[in-house]
């Protein structure tokens, strides 16, 4: 008889549940997901990919020091999130649009850069919480787990991320 894979009380995978497959698994159902964030975070698509791909190559192969303490799931979402930062760290800064590109839709190409410009301005943390969030459609729990700090300070990390996007563009529009 083949042993089941254990979890706690509270349903979370044990030592024993971050198998190859567990990981392939987790990383099937959110890899679209994974995708957007770490091409967020990463500043380009290409990044975004090699980013996710070091992330579940790495877990992939540091799968025995996973110690149980909350999902896979969680476990991958911060190694993405750690892969998409580093790959943005290592890369040259994205070069700008040729201006006979940027002239063909000047006023969607300005409210986008002004959205990209107040993403840029927030603090880190902030900004990596929007991304899971609202990429990656992420709850507050998953988010937490994912950046490594409590539940409570997703919540008040969206709000003031809010407040000054919110402030940020208001002042934009009215420019």
């Amino acid at each position: 008889m083949a042993e089941l894979p254990s979890s706690d009380l509270l349903g979370r995978p044990t030592r024993r549940e971050a198998t190859a497959a567990t990981i392939e698994t987790a990383y099937r159902a959110s890899a679209p997901e994974f995708l957007r964030v770490a091409t967020a975070i990463a500043g380009s698509r290409e990044g975004g990919r090699d980013a996710v791909q070091e992330a579940l190559t790495r877990t992939l192969a540091r799968r025995m020091t996973f110690r149980g303490s909350g999902t896979v799931d969680a476990w991958l979402w911060k190694a993405v999130v750690n892969s998409a930062r580093n790959v943005r760290d290592r890369s040259p800064r994205v070069a700008e649009r040729t201006q006979e590109n940027a002239a063909a839709d000047d006023v969607v190409d300005e409210r986008r850069d002004a959205v990209r410009a107040a993403l840029a301005a927030l603090p880190e943390r902030q900004r990596l919480t929007l991304f899971l969030r609202y990429y990656a459609d992420l709850d507050y729990a998953a988010i937490a787990a994912a950046l490594g700090v409590r539940r409570g300070t997703i919540s008040a990390t969206l709000n003031h991320a809010h407040e000054t996007l919110r402030a940020t563009l208001d002042e934009e529009v009215l420019a």
